[in-house]
């Protein structure tokens, strides 16, 4: 695990101080007129990983949003390349900066629909953080990789820093799937993960959350367009079943990459004593959440346990800054949260949507290294 506190400057290219002066301060409160990357300076927090760039403003008064908008390109060029972009030492970033920080860079933001977990609208399309309690980590997770639509980019601004903890921990989800055994990958590859859901509000989100909706009819046109299996069960629960994917190709870097939650909504990511009393109660295909290999068989603990290794092995964690804004490509960089005290203050929102096609039959073994199959 990489341990990100800000370094020297690792090697990388010193920017050049900027030419530009600052305009008068009437015409500050109109907007700078940017047109230089020079206005930024660029590092590695670890010499160890690329991820994230870390990107600082080289004079006062920038502001994150104009100069955003003016650099749209190189902004998704750096993201492409290092996974994940920390923008941090610009003034008055507050709630709404993040919308309009993907507005500047043309994208619009998606609504947070079929949920895992409970969060709460800030500002339009942006939420708060999971809210789970504080004294729990999130393990690491590309946002929505549990199902075959997801956001390709997912950004978090900070606002109040915890008073101890609360550190969000980012990883390249290549180098998990580059450092897993060969046979463990193509086994996920081949045979894809199986999410099993069962929704009430007296042990998970119930499903009116879930789906943003009471209206079942709703929920049943979301579940067959999007491939999932569904059944109404008394007490007003739902069940559902999806197949997705294990692993998957960027559609521009071309990168394999980890992608899914398996672990995390695998019955084992519970503590012990949660979840025997869970097992002591509902039977095992009525667990709020689990989850299998795509044919229905479980999935090994030794493979959980590999997996699980290979995020904190090369996690990389920094501590939040007030006004930092980090933007990460969804599927080259998973994300966390490690447990905190005091008060926090995180915001989120997520654009770019992209859907998946997932081949629910069954695939010949080493088609997919053979280029046979795209998954």
């Amino acid at each position: 695990m990489y341990d990100a506190t800000p370094t020297s400057k690792s090697g990388t290219p010193k920017s050049t101080k900027p030419k530009l002066r600052l305009r008068s301060r009437r015409q500050r409160g109109q907007g700078i007129q940017l047109s230089s990357t020079q206005l930024v300076t660029t590092d590695v927090l670890s010499a160890e990983s690329p991820l994230p760039l870390v990107v600082r403003p080289a004079m006062d008064g920038l502001n994150v949003v104009d100069w955003a908008a003016n650099h749209r390109t190189w902004i998704q060029e750096q993201l492409w390349t290092h996974g994940g972009l920390l923008f941090r030492g610009f003034r008055n970033v507050e709630a709404e900066t993040l919308e309009r920080f993907f507005g500047a860079l043309g994208g619009e933001l998606m609504e947070y629909a079929y949920r895992s977990t409970p969060r709460s609208p800030v500002k339009g399309r942006i939420y708060t953080s999971t809210a789970y309690p504080a004294s729990e980590s999130i393990p690491l997770h590309n946002e929505m990789s549990y199902s075959r639509n997801w956001p390709m980019r997912i950004g978090f601004s900070c606002l109040r820093c915890a008073a101890t903890g609360g550190e969000t921990p980012i990883v390249d989800s290549h180098r998990v799937w580059a450092s897993l055994d060969p046979d463990v990958r193509e086994t996920f590859a081949r045979k894809q993960v199986l999410y099993v859901r069962n929704y009430s509000p007296q042990l998970d989100l119930p499903w009116q959350t879930v789906f943003q909706t009471d209206d079942r009819e709703a929920v049943e046109q979301y579940c067959q367009q999007a491939g999932i299996e569904w059944e109404w069960r008394s007490g007003d629960r739902l069940s559902t079943r999806q197949i997705c994917q294990a692993v998957a190709q960027h559609p521009h870097t071309k990168a394999w990459v980890w992608f899914n939650q398996a672990h995390l909504f695998h019955v084992s990511n519970l503590p012990l004593e949660t979840r025997q009393s869970l097992l002591s109660v509902v039977a095992e295909d009525e667990l709020p959440r689990n989850t299998y290999f795509g044919d229905g068989t479980s999935i090994s603990d030794t493979a959980l346990t590999a997996i699980r290794t290979a995020y904190d092995t090369h996690t990389v964690t920094f501590s939040w800054q007030a006004g930092d804004i980090l933007l990460l490509d969804n599927m080259l960089a998973a994300h966390g949260r490690r447990p905190f005290t005091g008060e926090r203050q995180v915001v989120v929102g997520m654009d770019e949507p992209y859907s998946h096609t997932v081949q629910t039959g069954p695939i010949r073994k080493g088609a997919i290294q053979q280029g046979e199959v795209t998954v």
